[in-house]
């Protein structure tokens, strides 16, 4: 027989179904919608909360509706990987060792490739990449600015 906390989800698969069905709509959706996109068995409330959660971390944003709210996603999944990156970075007393051994690890592709997007950063500018995320410059093209 397995425990309840044996059948729980793991840390942040909630939150990535949620925000994954946000990202597939057209237009803000309530947390009944979200719940009947998500189609999981989830309670509303539960969404709801998930919901509420997003929105407290800064990753959605709200309107009302009727007496709810109906959510959106602020930033595009590429723009919310971007945002964790800096976070993780903002937590380390060191940035720039974090940084370093980071860059250590990355395969010879994706080196090559923050190479060539720095090349493309200090000869274009970073204005041309849109505005820039909360602390910190943005510097991938591809990003959409967010």
């Amino acid at each position: 027989m397995s425990s309840a906390k044996d059948e729980r989800r793991p840390a942040g698969e909630l939150e990535a179904g949620v925000l994954a069905a946000l990202w597939a709509a057209s237009a803000p959706l309530t947390p009944g919608r979200v719940q009947a996109e998500l189609d999981s068995g989830l309670a509303r409330t539960t969404v709801t909360t998930i919901l509420s959660r997003l929105h407290e971390k800064g990753i959605v944003g709200r309107e009302r509706q009727g007496r709810g709210y109906a959510y959106f996603p602020v930033q595009d999944p590429h723009g919310l990987t971007a945002r964790r990156m800096h976070t993780e970075l903002d937590r380390d007393d060191d940035r720039g060792t974090a940084l370093a051994r980071f860059v250590a690890q990355l395969s010879p592709d994706d080196e090559r490739l923050l190479r060539d997007l720095l090349e493309s950063d200090d000869s274009q500018g970073t204005a041309a990449h849109g505005p820039a995320e909360p602390g910190g410059e943005c510097l991938l093209p591809e990003s959409g600015g967010r």
